[in-house]
């Protein structure tokens, strides 16, 4: 799929109007990292992920003044600006970023007032793609509320635009089209900013196993992906720092995956999020830290038969494959250990917006 080549409608403005949106995080399965330029640029991105039920949710309502509030809940945070471009500074710069960038694509350059509330369901540097699933909310919510005829590609498109161009943020491509699309993805991302994603018709049976499987800790430790991912650009130009071969690698355990998921053979799965993690480690110092390596040692003494941490690696999330039967068994001792461990539900649907 080509990025959306924009007709620059203009925005249906309607004061009073007032939409909700919400747009699921997600876990990547494997191969993570590959959807980084220039890797997916010159040698094709692969990336299995599924979206899971914990959300980055917006509230909008348009307003006939000329004021815009921006709050975020989850941090206790209320900016209020006159009505115009926005400088992008600041703890709200997402939310302020995507305001402008409407403005300029889909309304003239002539701005408007709105009032805005968000909220994350994940701490900031989850390793879950919060962030970005709230760009895709924030988005898709102007999508609603402006009447814009854009589809799933080019909200995820211009969420990605927004987050890596306008704010010059590191990152990749996927998580932009996880909360898009929703779902179980294998996702594609080729030269020339083209991005496919595959839905896989997976049983629901295997989904449920696998759902089953899964356990989720937070290390108490929120990380700056940023760090990581630069050193991960840095290295994948020097090929004696192996993190090429690493890319490689986790490029390969994407297809390997793919395929173990829908032959329904759960173990081998574990097989290949093991191979991952060794190869993750690889593309970057930081990917691990002492505290991560202590609760991978925990949770492999307690029935973990895989694991790897979630996004960029150096805190947030860690995801472990178990035995179901084990399950409560490893969500203790990770607990005991300093975590916070839970199981984990999937989410079918994509980014969701609707009028109150």
């Amino acid at each position: 799929m080509s990025p959306m080549t924009r007709a620059k409608p203009i925005a249906i403005l309607t004061p009073g109007k007032q939409v909700r949106a919400r747009a699921p995080l997600r876990l990547g399965l494997a191969g993570g990292g590959t959807d980084l330029s220039p890797y997916c640029d010159v040698h094709g991105g692969a990336i299995l992920n599924v979206t899971i039920d914990r959300y980055a949710s917006v509230s909008l309502r348009l307003t006939d003044d000329d004021q815009v509030v921006l709050t975020a809940a989850d941090l206790g945070c209320t900016e209020t600006a006159p009505a115009g471009l926005l400088d992008t500074k600041g703890p709200l710069a997402l939310h302020r970023a995507v305001y402008n960038r409407v403005v300029n694509e889909f309304n003239g350059g002539r701005a408007f007032g709105l009032s805005l509330t968000s909220m994350i369901d994940a701490a900031p540097g989850s390793g879950l793609g919060s962030s970005s699933a709230l760009v895709v909310a924030l988005v898709d919510a102007f999508r609603e509320a402006l009447q814009l005829p854009v589809g799933r590609y080019d909200v995820a498109h211009l969420a990605f635009e927004i987050e890596r161009i306008d704010l010059g943020l590191a990152g990749g491509r996927q998580d932009q089209y996880a909360a898009s699309f929703g779902g179980v993805n294998f996702m594609e991302f080729l030269a020339g900013d083209r991005v496919i994603v595959n839905p896989l018709r997976v049983s629901r049976s295997m989904l449920n196993e696998l759902q089953s499987s899964l356990v989720i800790c937070f290390t108490g430790k929120s990380r700056t992906s940023e760090t990581i991912i630069t050193e991960q650009i840095a290295a994948m130009a020097n090929v004696q720092t192996g993190a090429l071969d690493g890319m490689h690698q986790l490029k390969t355990d994407a297809l390997d995956m793919k395929m173990a998921l829908l032959h329904g053979d759960i173990w081998e799965m574990a097989k290949v999020l093991n191979r991952s993690w060794i190869a993750k480690k690889s593309t970057a110092h930081n990917v691990s830290t002492p505290l991560i390596d202590e609760l991978w040692h925990v949770a492999h003494s307690n029935g973990a038969r895989a694991g790897k941490v979630s996004g960029a690696g150096g805190g947030g999330f860690m995801m472990f494959m178990v035995d179901p039967d084990e399950r409560v068994r490893l969500m203790r001792a990770l607990s005991n250990a300093g975590g916070l461990a839970s199981g984990v539900n999937f989410s079918w649907d994509g980014v969701q917006s609707w009028s109150v």
